[in-house]
């Protein structure tokens, strides 16, 4: 008995031991890889439901997670030093992309945010940027001794916001807060001195009144004074809003069950399957059905740091804490958008809205922490 024991026992180590060696050869992490998929498949199930149980919008978002998962392998399988290699030519080609999609890009709801390209369609350049900028930056400070000097953190800030401002110029001011703030963090663990950050933020607050008078646009200044009073314009700018918190709210704490959300099948909910999809789940699932989610996505979070923290280099320790935080930003700006503590800006629930760009950039950037960490125990001894 004691043998065949010992006998079972080595069957399942060899058998763990063959599937580690497994995900190693193919470069994947597996907690980070099932959080993704569990995301995934959660956003699936949501969509069905915020779509009015349209198979056709989940066939086609289960396509583009599809792809996004292949990109993800993909972009596991190259060392952080090829990322570091092609950063500069990366960065370059997107700011010339964003560059024409101001001269020559199409225009869709009154703002100018794709090109498109014969046969393949229209694409948004700014997508690229929320990976190519913080490897950029990471490899400005990877060549550089640490912590930088007052002229190389100017130079960084030039790096960043450069797209920043071609991107708000679009506009889509969401969208280079996001690009934004991705180099921002980069430039945070570089190791910056306390006072840099207090004069900056500092700066950011008294700048910020105006911003407000002469730098936003009217659209954006309407959707500050709704953030604090919605109930001033019940039936326009305030809408989205007011159904949001009256969706979540009604949910109560386990929800009305799958399927039986009101506020999005009888279309009061705006945006239901994009920004606004938060709302949907509120409703469906209660504040259980929330802290899952919001418990998948802090594990993703705390595993793309404990990543970054085992890297090999400075270059992918800036990278991962980067690429960790930014997704991290990601879910504070939606999750405070959709409940009325931060103006609507159209930032989608990462991996649950309905869309394939933001799905796969994401996607991609997961495969690069993949990459860091992986390719780090392929160095080790």
């Amino acid at each position: 008995m004691a043998e065949r024991l010992r006998r079972m026992h080595g069957s399942r180590v060899d058998l763990n031991h063959r599937e580690r060696t497994l995900a190693w050869r193919l470069h994947l992490d597996l907690p980070l890889l099932a959080a993704a998929l569990l995301v995934s498949v959660i956003s699936l199930i949501v969509l069905y439901s915020a779509s009015g149980q349209d198979v056709d919008s989940v066939v086609r978002q289960c396509i583009r997670l599809g792809f996004g998962f292949g990109v993800l392998a993909l972009f596991a399988q190259f060392p952080p030093r090829t990322y570091r290699y092609w950063a500069v030519p990366v960065f370059s080609a997107g700011v010339v992309l964003l560059i024409l999609v101001l001269l020559f890009g199409t225009v869709s709801n009154g703002a100018q945010r794709w090109l498109s390209i014969p046969g393949l369609g229209r694409f948004q350049p700014s997508e690229v940027m929320k990976l190519s900028l913080p490897i950029t930056v990471a490899w400005w400070f990877s060549k550089r001794s640490l912590p930088p000097s007052m002229l190389e953190v100017g130079a960084a800030l030039l790096i960043i916001a450069i797209p920043c401002v071609l991107i708000a110029d679009q506009p889509d001011l969401g969208t280079a807060i996001l690009v934004g703030m991705a180099g921002i963090i980069v430039l945070f663990f570089a190791g910056i001195s306390w006072r840099i950050v207090s004069f900056a933020g500092l700066s950011a607050v008294i700048a910020a009144p105006l911003m407000y008078i002469f730098v936003l646009a009217d659209y954006q200044r309407r959707r500050v004074d709704t953030l604090f009073n919605p109930e001033a314009d019940p039936l326009g700018a305030g809408w989205n809003i007011i159904q949001s918190k009256i969706a979540i709210g009604s949910g109560g704490v386990f929800g009305k069950g799958w399927l039986n959300g009101t506020q999005s099948r009888l279309d009061f909910l705006p945006e239901s399957t994009t920004d606004f999809i938060l709302a949907v789940i509120g409703e469906e699932f209660g504040l259980v059905g929330i802290v899952l989610i919001l418990m998948i996505y802090l594990f993703i979070v705390g595993r793309g740091l404990f990543i970054s923290w085992q890297a090999s280099d400075t270059f992918s320790r800036l990278l991962g804490v980067s690429i960790s935080l930014t997704f991290a930003f990601y879910v504070f700006v939606n999750m405070g958008m959709v409940t009325g503590l931060l103006p609507v800006v159209g930032v989608p629930l990462p991996l649950i809205s309905y869309g394939g760009t933001s799905a796969v950039t994401l996607l991609a950037s997961f495969g690069i922490l993949m990459s860091i960490h992986t390719h780090r125990r392929l160095l080790q001894p």
